[in-house]
């Protein structure tokens, strides 16, 4: 059974970027920068903040945090969003979910410049992505697919499926799987499928995002099936010095065995995503420089 390791894609990928930046440096004096913003201080929220800021710093990027209290009216992030797109040395911008109640996410989102939505999430970028036009890549789907290249696996033609409907996540991979160049035949299951067992075990590589522990085990997988678990939940564990520990989607110790490669959690998809928003923001920078 093979391990699927994100985190040695991740560094193989940030080393080089971080190379391609201190190039880009060089060669045309263009520094990629990721502006950040912040609503309130949602404890999960800062700690994501915090580990992009770092990557950008270890990639040689330019971050520009902004810091906005959970009663911020909706009016002044927009116009804090506008004054990121019309900055120059600003590359990508991307405002971290959840946002408070009260604040139209999607008024916010659709605020960011396409030119600018390194997340992948605007309704343009999205909608590029569906005719196979050039665009931002949602991050973590855009992570799952490189995932898949680096473990050599070959879906064309190949049975996946697909557990969760999210637009952040399960939507848009469905569409990049079945994209040329991955080719793959793509079943979307979700909380109204009747039966998703009898999906799985037709599948030749099951993707779970669902957001729920256990929402995938082994009984579910055909033999040497390929499993990438996008969850990350947490639950309790007193043998823990922290009382819990993080778990996916799906069971591992099931699932592993009967799958023949699987993402572990932590430390499979989850490196992936600031990855490729890195990726993201090195190619907006790269049309800054032209």
């Amino acid at each position: 059974m093979q391990l699927i390791d994100g985190k040695a894609l991740a560094k193989r990928m940030r080393e080089e970027i971080a190379a391609d930046v201190a190039a880009l440096r060089a060669e045309r004096g263009v520094v990629p920068g990721l502006a950040v913003v912040l609503v309130g201080e949602d404890p999960a929220s800062v700690s994501y903040v915090t580990a992009k800021e770092r990557a950008c710093a270890e990639a040689g990027m330019r971050s520009v945090e902004v810091r906005l209290p959970e009663s911020v009216a909706e009016d002044k992030l927009v116009a804090e969003i506008a004054r990121l797109n019309a900055d120059p040395e600003v590359d990508g911008v991307l405002v971290q979910l959840p946002l408070p109640k009260g604040i139209d996410t999607k008024r916010v989102i659709e605020a960011i410049s396409p030119e600018k939505d390194v997340d992948g999430f605007t309704p343009v970028n999205i909608g590029r992505m569906m005719i196979g036009d050039k665009c931002f890549l949602p991050c973590t789907p855009h992570g799952i697919v490189k995932l898949i290249e680096f473990a050599g696996m070959d879906l064309k033609g190949r049975h996946v499926v697909v557990i969760g409907r999210s637009n952040i996540v399960g939507r848009p991979l469905s569409v990049l799987l079945s994209m040329k160049g991955v080719d793959a035949t793509v079943t979307l299951c979700h909380t109204a499928t009747r039966d998703v067992a009898a999906f799985t075990r037709t599948a030749d590589a099951v993707v779970v995002a669902a957001g729920r522990p256990g929402t995938l085990t082994g009984d579910m997988l055909r033999k040497g099936a390929v499993v990438i678990d996008v969850g990350v939940n947490r639950v309790r564990d007193a043998t823990s010095a922290r009382g819990y520990r993080l778990v996916g989607d799906a069971d591992f110790e099931s699932c592993s065995r009967v799958a023949s490669a699987i993402t572990p959690v932590p430390g499979g998809v989850g490196p992936m995503t600031i990855t490729m928003l890195l990726w993201n923001t090195l190619a907006s920078a790269r049309r800054r420089a032209k």
